[in-house]
């Protein structure tokens, strides 16, 4: 079956572009005009992926994008004309997986959506469904999310798969690229502003402090290294390699 993909854009002859952009590449395009038609679909059309515009009328991308990440993890794609960082770090830090700027190049929209796409696939299978790192923290692979003192906490795909990433080469130091590349794809190895949001988001997840984290280390100008597990998690973590 091929993947589905939500366009949401006020402008028709632009929805029409990336309809016929994305069918060409033998996606599936459904269509929402505005943020309330677009929370609509994401609920009824249980899209794979969403191309968001952020300049909509009444309610804009990023109002439409808190409201989807209220109940849904689907991957979005912001598409605006105003590209500069402070727009891009707003729409990453509310949920966005990407973030292309108009007009776009037929060929690198269709390969960041191909990205983002990849990174949200079922990642390697594992052996053991579970790996505890210590008293206060465990990793259910199988249900995809951390246990922080007791508590469940939900990891967007992005985040668990960096997480994934981090605890299979536990006591290991990963550089920038390493990682931007196995996450993200090698069309993002230089993009270490998304990898450090991206380190922000799961510390303030599994850490008890995140301004002093005890879990994920940053090795300055180098990298990110993820602490070893106690003696008894080593055999799991042995075997997921």
């Amino acid at each position: 079956m091929n993947e589905r993909i939500l366009v949401v854009d006020d402008e028709e002859h632009v929805a029409e572009l990336l309809r016929m952009i994305l069918e060409r590449e033998q996606f599936e395009v459904v269509e929402a005009s505005d943020g309330r038609e677009a929370l609509e679909k994401v609920r009824d059309e249980l899209p794979d992926i969403v191309i968001l515009d952020v300049m909509m009328p009444e309610m804009d991308g990023f109002e439409t994008l808190r409201e989807i990440r209220q109940s849904s993890t689907v991957p979005v794609i912001m598409l605006t004309v105003q590209a500069g960082d402070a727009d891009r770090v707003r729409g990453l830090e509310l949920g966005a997986d990407d973030y292309v700027a108009k007009p776009f190049n037929h060929r690198e929209l269709v390969g960041r959506v191909r990205a983002v796409l990849r990174r949200t696939r079922m990642i390697p299978s594992v052996v053991r469904a579970s790996v505890r790192i210590d008293d206060d923290l465990s990793i259910d692979f199988d249900r995809r999310q951390a246990v922080v003192r007791g508590v469940p906490v939900r990891l967007r795909p992005t985040e668990f798969k960096l997480l994934y990433h981090l605890v299979n080469n536990a006591g290991r130091l990963l550089s920038h690229e390493s990682l931007l590349t196995k996450v993200w794809g090698r069309e993002y190895r230089d993009d270490t502003q998304l990898l450090r949001l991206y380190i922000t988001y799961l510390r303030q997840k599994i850490e008890a402090d995140s301004a002093n984290p005890k879990y994920i280390l940053n090795e300055r100008g180098l990298g990110y290294r993820f602490i070893e597990p106690n003696p008894e998690s080593n055999e799991s973590l042995t075997k997921m390699k």
